[in-house]
Parts: C-alpha cells; structure tokens; sequence
C-alpha cells in the first residue's frame, strides 16, 4: 500500500511517508541562500553597531612635556624628571592610582613606577639640575574633576646612562586610574 496507489479523496498516512519522499532532496529542507544571506548581513551589521556605540571610551588624554635625565656617578643609573599633562574627557572626575614611564632604547626596556612625592626635595637637593626641568610633582590618589587637566612632574630611575637616554626611541607614561582603564602616553 504506498502512496502511489492513493486516490485523490483518500487521505494521506503521515506515518507511512516513504523516507524518498521525506528527504528527498536538500532543495526541499534548505532555506532559499539569498535570504539567509541578508539576515546574516543585518545581524554583522546590528553587532557591529553595538560594538562601536559600547566600545571603551578614553578617560584621559595627556602628553609628555618635558625629559630630563642626569647620571648618578659611579652608577649606570640615571634619575629622570618626566613632565606630564592630564585632561579629563569624561563627565565624571578621575583619580590617579599609579604613573608608570617606559623607556625604550636600542638596548632594551626599562620601567619604573614614579616616585613619592615627598621624596622629590630630597632628589632635587642632591641633584639641582633635575629640580630645573621640574615642576610641581603629580602626587598618586590626585583627583581630575570632569573637563580638568593637571601638569605635573614625576622622577623615575633608569639602569641606563644620559647618552643612552637622551638617544632613546620612545618614552611611554602610562597612567592608571582607580576608576577607569589606564592611558598611554608616547613621546
């Protein structure tokens, strides 16, 4: 009893559908391409535009001033001021957790965190020249309020030397926030 011999008015067993028939071929159980194709290009399209309108936001922009270096004697160490600039592009105020500077010469990397600010008379007393390519130190836990910059002055060491310094290939400050994704900034 198969289905060829049904008549018109007889009705039709689901039960006993040949499996030719069922999985004929895929013409029959694939969606058309074109469509599937444009709904994937709406859903690329709707994903991307999230993406862009959620992305990560800077909180900061800033700059590098100023560098300077001098040689601690009988050391291949040097002692560098960094000046810094600091605006706050966000409508909420910001709060300095660490300043981080990279320097990068053909020798290798070299980074150090930024020293107290307290500490800064000590090293401008024992090293004049810096404290006259500084200014006022940029102390961690400083408040940014929303549109604000600040300027300021941090000191760092390096196991390099002047020459090595002053030919260096970049110099990165990277600044951390207690709220918000840390900046880098290149000179």
């Amino acid at each position: 009893m198969g289905s060829d011999n049904l008549t018109p008015n007889e009705p039709v067993d689901a039960g006993h559908v040949p499996i030719t028939e069922e999985f004929d071929s895929p013409k029959h159980t694939m969606p058309d391409a074109l469509p599937v194709a444009i709904a994937l290009l709406f859903v690329a399209i709707v994903v991307a535009g999230l993406a862009w309108i959620f992305r990560a936001q800077p909180v900061a922009t800033g700059s590098i001033d100023e560098a300077y270096a001098v040689d601690i004697p009988d050391q291949s160490t040097v002692l560098a001021t960094v000046q810094l600039t600091i605006k706050n592009v966000t409508k909420k105020t910001i709060n300095l957790s660490n300043i981080n500077i990279t320097l990068r010469t053909d020798q290798g990397e070299y980074s150090d965190d930024a020293a107290s600010v307290t500490d800064l008379a000590r090293y401008f007393q024992a090293y004049p020249e810096l404290k006259e390519h500084s200014i006022e130190g940029l102390a961690r836990e400083t408040k940014i309020a929303p549109g604000a910059q600040v300027s300021g002055s941090v000191i760092v060491s390096f196991p390099t030397n002047k020459v090595k310094f002053d030919a260096r290939r970049a110099l990165i400050a990277t600044i951390s926030f207690y709220n918000a994704n840390p900046i880098e900034i290149q000179r």
